[in-house]
C-alpha cells in the first residue's frame, strides 16, 4: 500500500478511537462502522498494527481497541541548534526524539516531563512530547556580548542554546560589543520571547589572550580559584615529614624507585621500583599518601569532592588539589621524604601476580625520569643519556622485560588495547597555537600504564575478597543494538566480529583491532568500535571491567587529581589501622554511592571541557593555514558530507555541496557519498587531498574543500 494512503487511514482510524464517544470494538466492528469493505480489510489490518506499534492505541485482552493511555516519564531535556532535542532518562537505554514543535520551550538542561508518542521511522525508537518543565539547571550562559541603542543581547558560545539572550541596559554592567561575558537567566522566554537575563561577569574582549579558554570553563562551570579556608588549611598541613609521621610505616627510603611522567608534569603522585627475587620480580607501586594531609570532611576534602578531579585544559591545569599539596608536600619529589601507600607485588616469570601487600611506607624518590628520556635509554640506546642515568639502566630494562610480560598476559584473556594519539597542542607565550601533532605512546609511557593497571587491579581484587565498602571503576558490557549496528558497519570492510548471542568477548574485539592494524581505515574503524562501548564509571558494585577483561578493577593511583583513588586511600589505611569496624563500614555504605555517582559527573565534565579546549585551538591554528593543501583520510562519511582528518588529529568537512563535480547521494548501509553521473565513491579510509576553505570559531568547525579527487 502506498505510504501516503496509509497514513491517511491511520489517521482517520486514530480520530475515530479517540473521539469522546468511541466504545473500544473488535476489528470486525470496527470494520463495520467504518463502512470498510470485505475486499479491503487487510488495509485496516495494516493500519491497527501500525498504530499499535506507534503507541497510539492499545489492544485489550479480548481483542478490543482503544486510545492508548498517555505514558509519562521524566528525563533532562538536551535541545540543538536545528531547534529539535532529546530527553536522556535515568536507566533507560535510548533518548526520547522530541521534534521542535514539542519542546514547550523547554531550555538546554530542563528537567522535564514526557509523553510518549510512540515508535516513529527514521532510525529513532521513541518520540514525545514535553507537556511540563519541572525544574531549571542552567542559571548561567557564557556567551558574546552585542550592544544596540536601548539594549544589549547576548549570543551563547553553545550552540545547543538556540536563542539570543536579551539583556535590559541597566543589567549590561558596561559590558561593549565583543566582550565575552556571563549571564545570569532572569526568564527562560516562551513562544517568541527570548530568554532574559543580567552580565554578572565580564570575562574579557574576545580577542584577547586567554579570554577563549577561559570561557569554555566558566561555561562548564569549573571551579578555579580555591577559597581562602581551603588555602589557609593546605598551608597549615602542608609540613615537612617529621620522625612522627613516619611511626608506624615501613620505611622504604633505601629502596631504588623513580618516577617517570611527562616534562611538564609537576604533580608527581606515583613512583616505582623493581627488583629481582630468584626468578620472580618485585614491583613495588608507591603512591602520594595525600589523605594524611586531606582529612575527612575537612574543608580540603569537600572542596576535592566537589572538583572531583583535575582538569587538564590546553594552557592550564585546574587542579583538584591546591598547588602547596599536588605540586608540594604530596609531589614525590626526587631526594625528599615523603609518605606513600604503597602496593608491592610478587610477580612470577609469567607475568602472574603471585602475592602482593599494601602498606604504609615512607619513600625517597632516587630520580626524577621523563618519558622521553626513558625512551632514549631503551628505546634509542642513546649512549649520553644511558650514561647520564647509568646505574639506573638495569633497572629500566627489566621493567621494560617486565611491563612486556603483564601486557601479553592482559591481552592474552582478551584486555582491549584503543591504541589511539593523543593530541599535544603547543601554544605561543599569547596562548594561540603553534603545532599541532599527535602524541604517540612509546615504551616508557606502557612501562607506567601496566604498572598502574596491575596495581589498580591488584588493590581491586583485595577488596573485593574482603567484601569490604569500596569504590570500584567498572565498564559494562556493549549495547546489544550498538553492537550489532557495529557488526554490520564492518561487515562493508570485509571485516568481522565473533558474538554470541548478543555479547562479545573482549578479546574477539582485540583480534579485530590487531586485524585493522596498519590499514588505512584502521584509525576509523577503531574509533567506531570504540564507541560501540559503554563509557567506564565509578561504582559501588564490583561489575568488571569488559575493555580490560578484569573481574575487579579500581582508581588507585593518582589521588593527587581524582577524588575517588583519594576516597579508598581513606578506606584502605583505615582497615590497615584495624579501625574499619562497623559504624566506619556503614558510614562508608552510605556515603561511596554519592561518592561514585558524583565522580562519574565531575570526570565527564572535565572530558567535554578538554575537548573543547583542543576543539578550539585547532579551529584556531586551522585559521593560519587557509588555502593552504593537506593530506588526511576520510574518517566519517553523513549525507551532508566527508569529514576529513588530517595527521596532526585536525578533523574538517567537505561539505556536499563542495563537492561540485557530480551529484552525491549518500548510501546508507555502505556508508559511501556516490556520484549519480560520474559514478565516483568516497569511501571511509580513503585517503585525499584538501584544502582549507574556512573556520568557524563560535561553532569550532573547519571547512575542507577536494583539493584533488581520490574518489574511485
Amino acid at each position: 500500500m502506498d505510504n501516503r494512503i496509509l497514513e491517511e487511514k491511520k489517521r482517520i482510524i486514530y480520530e475515530f478511537i479517540c473521539d469522546a464517544r468511541y466504545v473500544p470494538m473488535k476489528q470486525k466492528e470496527l470494520a463495520i462502522v467504518l463502512q470498510v469493505p470485505r475486499e479491503r480489510r487487510e488495509e485496516l489490518t495494516w493500519a491497527l498494527e501500525e498504530l499499535l506499534a506507534e503507541g497510539k492505541i492499545a489492544l485489550s485482552k479480548r481483542g478490543r481497541y482503544s486510545k492508548a493511555e498517555e505514558k509519562t516519564v521524566t528525563g533532562i531535556f538536551t535541545s540543538h541548534a536545528k531547534g529539535f532535542g532529546f530527553v536522556s532518562v535515568e536507566d533507560q537505554e535510548e533518548d526520547i526524539f522530541i521534534g521542535e514543535q514539542d519542546t514547550h520551550d523547554a531550555f538546554l538542561g530542563d528537567t522535564v516531563q514526557v509523553a510518549i508518542k510512540g515508535h516513529s521511522g527514521g532510525g529513532r525508537s521513541c518520540e514525545g512530547v514535553i507537556t511540563k518543565i519541572l525544574a531549571h539547571s542552567v542559571t548561567q550562559v557564557v556567551g558574546t556580548f552585542e550592544k544596540s541603542k536601548s539594549y544589549g543581547f547576548v549570543i551563547p558560545d553553545n550552540q545547543r542554546i538556540t536563542k539570543d539572550i536579551f539583556i535590559p541596559l541597566e543589567h549590561t554592567r558596561g559590558a561593549v560589543t565583543g566582550h565575552k561575558v556571563v549571564v545570569e537567566l532572569t526568564d527562560y522566554g516562551a513562544g517568541r520571547k527570548s530568554p532574559e537575563g543580567k552580565v554578572i561577569e565580564i570575562l574579557g574582549h574576545s580577542n584577547d589572550p586567554g579570554t577563549d579558554i577561559l570561557s569554555i570553563v566558566r561555561a562548564y562551570d569549573l571551579p578555579v580559584e580555591f577559597p581562602e579556608r581551603v588555602l589557609n588549611q593546605a598551608e597549615r598541613v602542608a609540613k615537612p615529614v617529621s620522625e612522627a609521621d613516619m611511626q608506624g610505616r615501613t620505611d622504604l627510603r633505601d629502596e631504588v624507585c623513580v618516577t617517570i611522567d611527562g616534562e611538564d608534569a609537576k604533580d608527581l603522585d606515583d613512583a616505582v621500583s623493581l627488583r629481582r627475587e630468584d626468578e620472580n620480580y618485585i614491583l613495588s607501586v608507591h603512591i602520594a599518601d595525600v589523605t594524611n594531609y586531606v582529612q575527612e570532611n575537612s574543608a580540603l576534602d569537600r572542596e576535592a569532592f566537589q572538583r572531583g578531579t583535575s582538569v587538564y585544559l590546553v594552557d592550564r591545569v585546574i587542579p583538584m588539589l591546591p598547588h602547596s599539596l599536588s605540586n608540594g608536600i604530596c609531589s614525590l619529589n626526587a631526594g625528599e621524604d615523603r609518605l606513600a601507600l604503597s602496593c608491592i607485588m610478587t610477580i612470577d616469570p609469567k607475568g602472574k601476580i603471585i602475592d602482593h601487600t599494601i602498606a604504609e611506607t615512607v619513600i625517597r624518590v632516587t630520580r626524577r625520569m621523563t618519558y622521553t628520556s626513558v625512551k632514549r635509554v631503551l628505546e634509542d640506546k642513546d649512549e649520553a643519556e644511558r650514561r647520564e642515568y647509568e646505574a639506573l639502566v638495569p633497572m629500566l630494562e627489566e621493567m621494560e622485560e617486565l611491563a612486556a610480560l603483564l601486557r601479553r598476559k592482559r591481552r592474552k584473556r582478551g584486555s582491549i588495547d584503543f591504541d589511539f594519539p593523543e593530541t599535544k597542542i603547543l601554544l605561543d607565550e599569547t596562548g594561540a597555537p603553534v603545532e599541532i601533532r599527535p602524541y604517540e605512546r612509546n615504551t616508557a609511557t606502557k612501562i607506567i600504564e601496566d604498572f598502574m593497571l596491575a596495581a589498580n587491579e591488584t588493590v581491586a581484587a583485595d577488596y573485593y575478597w574482603q567484601a569490604q565498602p569500596f569504590v570500584y571503576r567498572v565498564h559494562e558490557k556493549p549495547d546489544a543494538k550498538r553492537l550489532h549496528k557495529l557488526i554490520l558497519f564492518l561487515k562493508n570492510f570485509g571485516y568481522s566480529l565473533h558474538v554470541g548471542g548478543d555479547e562479545v568477548h573482549p578479546g574477539e574485539i582485540q583480534k579485530l583491532l590487531d586485524r585493522l592494524e596498519g590499514t588505512p581505515e584502521e584509525a576509523m574503524l577503531s574509533r567506531l568500535t570504540l564507541r560501540a562501548m559503554q563509557k567506564a564509571k565509578y561504582a559501588t558494585d564490583c561489575t568488571g571491567h569488559f575493555g580490560l577483561a578484569a573481574e575487579q578493577y579500581c582508581h588507585f593511583t593518582s589521588p593527587i587529581r581524582r577524588y575517588p583513588d583519594l576516597q579508598i586511600h581513606r578506606i584502605i589505611k583505615e582497615n590497615l589501622r584495624g579501625r574499619l569496624v562497623s559504624g566506619r563500614v556503614e558510614h562508608y555504605e552510605s556515603i561511596l554511592p554519592e561518592v561514585a555517582k558524583h565522580s562519574s559527573e565531575t570526570e565527564r565534565r572535565a572530558d567535554e571541557a578538554e575537548r573543547e579546549t583542543e576543539k578550539l585551538k585547532k579551529v584556531e591554528y586551522m585559521e593560519q593555514h587557509m588555502g593552504e593543501v593537506f593530506e588526511g583520510v576520510i574518517s566519517g562519511i553523513t549525507q551532508y558530507g566527508l569529514y576529513v582528518e588530517l595527521t596532526n588529529t585536525v578533523e574538517g568537512l567537505v561539505h556536499v555541496n563542495a563537492l561540485e563535480d557530480d551529484y552525491y547521494e549518500y548510501v546508507d548501509e555502505a556508508y559511501e557519498l556516490r556520484g549519480q553521473h560520474t559514478g565516483n565513491v568516497y569511501r571511509l579510509g580513503q585517503r585525499v587531498k584538501i584544502r582549507v576553505k574556512g573556520t568557524d570559531r563560535l561553532c569550532r568547525t573547519i571547512d575542507f574543500q577536494l583539493a584533488m579527487s581520490s574518489a574511485e
